[in-house]
């Protein structure tokens, strides 16, 4: 594996986390280094740290307060 990505990988918990969960990616990312931003998409889709999850879990909560609002009038 280059070096560089060496790096991000280490510097970076959620990506050392997953690598390690998922030992087939050392692989990969051995053969094809191009494949990393593939990896750090299924990263963020494993831990939910895309926009689109960001916004969906925003939004529970809100209608979580609301709920708890409207329970209490």
């Amino acid at each position: 594996m280059i070096l560089d990505l060496q790096f991000k990988i280490k510097n970076n918990p959620l990506y050392l986390k997953y690598l390690r969960e998922n030992s087939y990616w050392y692989k990969i990312l051995n053969r094809n280094p191009s494949m990393f931003s593939e990896f750090e998409n299924k990263v963020k889709e494993v831990y939910k740290l895309r926009t689109t999850d960001k916004i969906s879990k925003a939004i529970s909560t809100i209608e979580m307060v609301q709920n708890i609002v409207s329970s209490l009038k």
